[in-house]
């Protein structure tokens, strides 16, 4: 006991690095990312104790295994019951296929890895910012006649947040049926709004409850979603979600540029899918699944529209995948837009080279970003982009969270995903996949109206930036894959 006493702090130094190379041994036989087994080994071998705590958090796939098997096979179940009424037959698939030209690869890809169905019959709104999303999401809400399906990362009982509680509340009360899910990390409900949701009739669980959610933002496999479904009629999908901070009015100090859709037709019998599977897991109680889910809507246009969801459930990539084949079938234009840029090699090299191929490619993304890490490390991998030609623009007027794509005037998405490994590994997304004329055309005029709110960076001047910040940048892009 004395010769423990006398070198505690050795032995426990000692015990720190048998468990670290277990650790790295362990990363390196699952031969995952080079880049990110590369990030892991440094953290365990140069944070002596924290570096053991970072890994148990977020760098075990075994937690990722046993949580989502279950729900893998309830997705299978559920999703080919209902993907099988949207086969298409031949003559409309050939019809589709010659309209579409190169991009039927994006639609064959997710068809054949994910069971995304493309849809025709739909009619889609952008909406700008929050204000116009949540003036249109509360008359809907009002309007509800048999069910509200809410899926969110973040949800808050502010000002906003309280007038969408109210309402699905009062629904309830009234007989309808009215389901919540939100991310316990992302999200912050008061016990009053818990108490009141529950005496009302609305059922709702919280996504992977956490013990202490306020320190742990960057928790692995969040629902990062944010889905409504009303009727199973209208949907919404994009980048808002509930809460004062995505809604701009004449009191509010910081601007908030986002993007977000309404949907009405078969499309929404997609986001429906994906909102019963994740209910299925978080609520742990058997849901009986009806027509009343999806209801057979008269809907006239012709507009295709793909849903595409990816998470850890998942053993494919399925988002980046989509998002990596529209940039190298690009003939004329890729236009990007996201808050967090900290592209994995695949994206990387696919901007540089469709750049360097005479494809105008132009990325928006912060000026200042809430993560000053993130910042740095997008900074990283600025100044190659800036060489192959690509045209980067950071947004000035405000914080600019909008995830949009928009490719050759006929290519289009929307949703959640950011361009980072988060996005693209490790939590729940969903995107929209829009092959549409019209509706790419507007969401290309909001890029370029979006742009004349932005610096555009100057290779030159990028390259005389100060010598401290291409250290930060280089100290954090050693994180990028943790990000």
């Amino acid at each position: 006991m004395e010769f423990i006493r006398d070198n505690f702090w050795n032995i426990l130094v000692v015990i720190n690095y048998l468990v670290a190379i277990s650790a790295a041994i362990i990363i390196l036989l699952k031969n995952i990312n080079p880049a990110k087994t590369i990030s892991y080994i440094i953290v365990l071998v140069f944070f002596p104790f924290l570096g053991i705590l970072v890994y148990y958090l977020f760098g075990q796939e075994y937690r990722k295994t046993k949580i989502f098997n279950r729900k893998g096979m309830l997705n299978r179940t559920i999703i080919k019951k209902v993907n099988d009424d949207f086969e298409l037959g031949k003559a409309e698939f050939d019809k589709i296929d010659a309209a579409l030209d190169e991009k039927i690869k994006l639609v064959k890809l997710l068809k054949n890895s994910e069971d995304a169905p493309l849809t025709l019959k739909n009619q889609m709104t952008v909406l700008k910012n929050g204000e116009v999303k949540f003036k249109q999401l509360l008359k809907d809400l009002k309007a509800a006649k048999h069910h509200i399906h809410l899926e969110y990362y973040i949800l808050k009982d502010d000002h906003i947040g309280s007038r969408v509680l109210d309402i699905i509340c009062e629904k309830a009360s009234k007989g309808l049926e009215v389901r919540l899910t939100y991310d316990d990390v992302g999200s912050s409900l008061s016990a009053s709004s818990k108490k009141k949701l529950k005496e009302s009739g609305v059922q709702f669980y919280p996504f992977m409850p956490v013990l202490f959610s306020g320190f742990t933002g960057k928790m692995n496999y969040r629902n990062h979603r944010k889905i409504a479904i009303i009727d199973g009629k209208i949907a919404y999908v994009g980048g808002i979600n509930i809460s004062d901070n995505y809604i701009n009015s004449e009191t509010k100090r910081d601007y908030w540029r986002d993007t977000h859709l309404r949907i009405s037709g078969d499309a929404v019998k997609s986001l429906q899918i994906q909102f019963l599977t994740t209910w299925d897991f978080v609520s742990d109680e058997p849901l009986k699944i009806t027509s009343r889910f999806f209801p057979e809507l008269e809907i006239e246009d012709n507009l295709a529209l793909q849903i595409a969801a990816s998470g850890p459930d998942s053993n494919r990539a399925t988002i980046m995948e989509a998002i990596f084949t529209a940039i190298t079938t690009a003939e004329d234009y890729i236009y990007i837009t996201t808050p967090y840029f900290i592209p994995n090699p695949q994206i990387f090299t696919a901007l540089q080279v469709a750049s360097k191929s005479d494809i105008d490619v132009r990325l928006i993304i912060p000026k200042d970003s809430d993560s000053w890490a993130a910042e740095y490390a997008t900074n990283s991998f600025l100044e190659p982009l800036l060489e192959a030609g690509v045209k980067v623009y950071r947004y000035h007027k405000g914080f600019i969270h909008a995830k949009t794509m928009v490719v050759d005037d006929l290519f289009s998405t929307v949703g959640t995903s950011n361009m980072d490994n988060r996005s693209f590994n490790i939590n729940f997304e969903i995107n929209a996949l829009i092959y549409d004329r019209k509706q790419s055309k507007v969401l290309k005029s909001h890029f370029l109206q979006d742009i004349k709110d932005c610096e555009l960076v100057n290779y030159k001047q990028w390259q005389e930036r100060p010598g401290l910040d291409k250290l930060k940048e280089s100290f954090s892009r050693l994180w990028a894959p943790l990000l």
